[in-house]
């Protein structure tokens, strides 16, 4: 037990340079020199307001702004508010589990060095190449959408220019300070804030009749075409229901990367307090931002418009856009597309940053070649990040095909990736939640003890594994097969299984017993080194409610 614990404590930091003397049973355990290399490689850059901008609006992207449109066409209004609503509700018991991980032992990789620690080396090497699998995904996909967007104003340049110029600004803008990473995201996350509220603000002064020239719409799309859409041209009660079980794959994409606050904490100043306070706003996040979004565009734009993610290689597949024309508002489109065209480049900037820190804890865990522990004079694994950025050129799918078409492609393989991720971030939680019960470890003693515990785990777990079984279920109705489908919706299901069992016969590897994680441990090291105390809000940031 003893050796397990000391292995993994060496890769703990705490922002201190003091060596820890820790009492672990009857042997105690005294760190050396290496117990800080990851403090020494890695700089803490990211303070309380970039992470929790990051957390309000990082993953705020191209799935809101476009696929939304794809979840409205297939579910119709009602349909859709329900989807988002309820994978917003999963989606939460994830990040609360995650973020009291994140509070203990706050590790670059986050929950793919948890599972090395609370559950199996094996699944530990499974999940993190699951993650850089589907980061190498959905970067793409976000350059994909960037391309679409741009198209909006220009058709005569090639998409393969834009891909280019976005793919050499995203891997630009994570080779510097991770602080310069994190005042992009501040600045991009302010950005898309004003967009979400002035598209609120709009949708509601079109649905009201609040533009001259057009008549007040009220609920009028709920009635026609109706609340929700017959799904496959299969009639009745069943068509609207598989309709609406459509929408998760949707939403699951536009939640994609919500765990990214805990990504960086060892880049994160005082990540015990700072993550925890992002996690617990994250349901009035989904409310705010992806849910009440959502409904004002069931409001003006309805589910059988033509333009509702159609190949058409165009930003008027955007539902917000959409409702702009329809309207008769010209200048609004421009400015949307502008706005959404940064918010792709800043989920792919939280994707890169996932995606080179989780390979550089694969690399600390000996999952991956030590080359990925390289850094360079800013502090950034600059390895990792070169090799994530070589699969963006799964973009120039676009060259060959639409690039919507590539674009819901890509789409699916994230969803697919992001819920296999969330099942195991609670399969993780749920052995370390029970660990402590039968450590005698009340979760009082730790940094932050998450609310609705263990419930909120096992409800996210329970329903993003029924999500990911049925996802692809529309490929088995009779004459419905399509190859692409069911490869996007279940290729990663044998793989996870793969990377798993494949390492577990190799390695010899064991699933950690509760009695033997390391939890007292790490309860001591936080105990030991406490984090400074909070300054009180003084002036104009007493009412800031963005990242107070």
């Amino acid at each position: 037990m003893s050796s397990f614990n000391k292995e993994k404590g060496e890769d703990y930091f705490d922002g201190s340079n003091e060596k820890l003397d820790v009492e672990i049973g009857p042997t105690p355990i005294v760190e050396d020199e290496r117990a800080f290399e990851e403090q020494k490689d890695l700089k803490r850059g990211l303070q309380q307001r970039h992470i929790q901008m990051i957390a309000l609006a990082g993953t705020i992207g191209t799935g809101l702004f476009l696929a939304s449109g794809r979840a409205l066409a297939a579910a119709g209004p009602v349909g859709a508010i329900l989807g988002y609503l309820l994978t917003g509700i999963l989606v939460s018991g994830v990040v609360l589990s995650i973020a009291e991980l994140a509070a203990l032992v706050p590790l670059t990789g986050s929950y793919v060095r948890y599972a090395a620690c609370f559950f199996d080396p094996a699944l530990s090497f499974a999940i993190g190449w699951n993650h850089v699998y589907a980061a190498c995904v959905a970067i793409p996909a976000e350059i994909t959408a960037a391309a679409v967007l741009i198209s909006f104003w220009t058709t005569s340049v090639s998409n393969g220019v834009w891909i280019t110029v976005m793919g050499l600004v995203i891997i630009g803008t994570n080779l510097f300070f991770i602080r310069v990473y994190g005042e992009l995201e501040f600045g991009f996350s302010i950005l898309k804030i004003m967009l979400v509220v002035g598209t609120i603000i709009m949708g509601l002064c079109i649905d009201l009749g609040g533009v001259p020239g057009q008549p007040r719409l009220g609920f009028q799309y709920w009635k026609n075409p109706g609340p929700f859409v017959q799904y496959l041209g299969i009639e009745g009660s069943l068509g609207q229901f598989l309709g609406f079980w459509t929408t998760f794959s949707n939403a699951a994409y536009s939640y994609s990367g919500v765990e990214t606050i805990a990504a960086a904490a060892a880049e994160t100043k005082n990540p015990r307090r700072n993550i925890p306070k992002a996690a617990k706003r994250i349901f009035v996040r989904v409310l705010l931002f992806y849910v009440l979004s959502i409904f004002i565009v069931t409001l003006i734009v309805p589910s059988n418009n033509s333009f509702l993610l159609k190949s058409s290689g165009t930003a008027t597949q955007s539902p917000f856009v959409i409702a702009a024309n329809l309207a008769g508002i010209q200048v609004i489109p421009h400015i949307i597309n502008a706005i959404v065209l940064t918010s792709a480049w800043s989920s792919g900037n939280s994707t890169m940053l996932g995606a080179s820190r989780t390979l550089y804890g694969l690399a600390r865990e000996g999952h991956a070649p030590k080359i990925f522990l390289r850094t360079n004079r800013f502090g950034i694994p600059y390895v990792s990040v070169g090799f994530v950025s070589v699969f963006m050129t799964l973009g120039y799918m676009t060259l060959e095909d639409a690039a919507s078409t590539v674009f819901a492609w890509l789409q699916d393989l994230v969803a697919v990736a992001a819920i296999i991720a969330w099942m195991v971030i609670c399969l993780v939680y749920l052995r370390f939640y029970y660990g402590c019960k039968r450590q005698g470890i009340d979760r009082s003693e730790l940094p932050w003890a998450a609310p609705f515990q263990p419930f909120a785990a096992w409800m996210a777990l329970l329903g993003f594994g029924l999500i990911l079984l049925t996802g692809g279920y529309a490929v088995f109705i009779h004459g419905k097969w399509n190859i692409e489908t069911f490869f996007s919706h279940y290729f990663n299901i044998p793989l996870i299984f793969l990377l798993y069992f494949s390492y577990k016969f190799i390695k010899k590897t064991k699933i950690v017993s509760l009695d033997e994680m390391p939890i007292r441990y790490y309860i001591d090291i936080a105990n030991q080194n406490p984090e400074p105390e909070e300054v009180p809000a003084k002036g104009w940031r007493k009412v800031n409610i963005l990242w107070s």
